[in-house]
This record gives structure tokens, sequence and C-alpha cells, in this order.
């Protein structure tokens, strides 16, 4: 049982996939929040005076002018709120956020307000990506410095291919569905069950290695015989360096992640496929 069924927030991965979302500020902490919605495929509205902009927020400027619109100005008012999912600011002017935040609230889009955690409806936390694997560590807007120090921890005991074969499995995945389609039932179950021993049964940069060929192969010997080939049978030697010996810090860390692939096979076969 957890310690306490209290005091933390419900982490989920948002999706903000062509949403507008507002943000106020283009100095170096603005800098992290419009890498972090670029990296989201949302488009960004940005509203900040010229002379306090970053070179990071210059550069993204400059790279995406199909996804970001800047306006060299301050903050209008409500009328900047319009047609907007969501709000970030931050800038230095603690009244004028608390002012931003308000609005926002009356007008139900959920804001985060940088450096004031009572004004938040949501936290930044610290992250690790890798391709589609996404780690967040939050402390609840109470110490992001130590966020950042497990962050660096944990990610040493991240398997260096992590995410090429969540991708894989991804692939593997949706042809799987196209072979036997379905939602639910026992064609779901054993879908389920059969991803999830693929994923038990091949090492982390074994999955990194599946080309289109292979997972055909895979299906043929594996899925239409009721069995689980293993790697070797596919001639597959992985070329990758393993990674040393996780740090005392997370001794069952590489276990844990051992099992992210298969976690992420069953989430998906749950999903239905968006056309």
């Amino acid at each position: 049982m957890p310690q306490s069924l209290s005091g933390g927030s419900l982490l989920l991965a948002w999706q903000l996939k062509n949403r507008h979302v507002l943000i106020v500020g283009a100095g170096d902490v603005a800098s992290g929040r419009i890498e972090s919605v670029l990296v989201a495929d949302a488009s960004i509205i940005l509203i900040a005076p010229h002379e306090g902009v970053h070179p990071l927020t210059q550069k993204f400027i400059d790279s995406y002018p199909d996804r970001i619109t800047y306006h060299d100005r301050l903050f209008d008012g409500i009328s900047d709120l319009q047609n907007i999912d969501m709000v970030l600011t931050a800038i230095d002017d603690v009244q004028k956020s608390r002012e931003i935040c308000n609005l926002c609230r009356e007008l139900k889009i959920p804001v985060n307000v940088a450096d004031i955690p009572d004004s938040c409806d949501f936290y930044f936390g610290s992250q690790i990506r890798s391709g589609p694997l996404q780690v967040l560590i939050s402390t609840n807007g109470q110490s992001p410095k130590l966020a950042n120090i497990i962050r660096k921890k944990i990610e040493t005991c991240i398997p260096e291919h992590a995410g090429e074969a969540i991708e894989k499995v991804g692939e593997l995945r949706s042809k799987l569905r196209e072979r036997a389609p379905g939602v639910g039932g026992e064609v779901g179950k054993r879908r389920m069950r059969w991803m999830v021993d693929i994923c038990n049964s091949w090492e982390m940069e074994e999955l990194a290695l599946l080309d289109h060929e292979m997972m055909l192969r895979l299906l043929d010997d594996g899925w239409e015989k009721n069995k689980v080939p293993k790697p070797e049978e596919f001639g597959v030697k992985p070329t990758h360096t393993s990674l040393s010996p996780p740090p005392p810090f997370l001794p069952s860390a590489l276990g844990f992640f051992a099992g992210v692939v298969a976690t992420a096979a069953v989430l998906l076969l749950r999903t239905p496929v968006r056309r």
C-alpha cells in the first residue's frame, strides 16, 4: 500500500497535437517550455517583447515559423486567451502572472505559472525522453533541482536503445493488428499475451534491431504457429555496447526498464488503432 493517499498529482501524458498553447515570456525558462510543447506537436502563440527574447527562444522562432506565432509585445488581456487550450507564463512580473492565472481560471483554461506553485494547474517535471519513451520525475513543484538530480541518476539506468525498441514494438503491434483485427475478445487477449511474451523473451537491444522482414517472419513463424521464436532463430546479434551495472541508487532500475517495452505493448494493444 502507498505510504499516503494524498499530497501527490495525477501524472498524465497530455495529448496536445493540433492544440493551441499560449506562452507568455521568452526568456530561459520559456525556452524550455517551448521545447516541451513543440515535442508534443502543439501550435504555439508566443507573446513577449523582443528585447527579452532568449537566444534559444529566438532559434525556435526562426526554426519553426509554421508552428510558432510570435507577437513582439506585452500580454494584452482576455483577448489573448481566445481559442487557447493551455497557457504557460514565464515572466518576472508576479502581479501580471497572477492576473493571467485568474483570467485562465475564469475561462477554465489550464495554466502553469513559472515559480508560483499555487498558481499552477499542473507542473513541469524533469523529463527523460528517448523517441516515444518519456519518463517524468515530479516533485509537485517543491524542488525542481532535486528532480533534475534524480533524473540524471535514473537516466544512467535506461538501456541506450530503449526508444528504438519501443518504436519497433509499436510497428510490430500495428502489423499484428492488421493480421488479427478486432478489439477485446479472445483474439485481443491472445494478441496481448503474444506481444508480452515477445517483449519478455527478446532483449531491448534485440528488439531495436527488428526490421520489416524480421517482423513479417515473427508473425509467420510465431503468431501463426502460436509460439515465440527466439532471437537467434533470426540471426540477431546485438552490436550495441551494454551499459555498465546500475548504480546503488536504483539497484532494480534495469529490471524496471526491461519491463517498459512489455508494459507499453500492453497499453498499446488495449488502445484502438487511430485511422
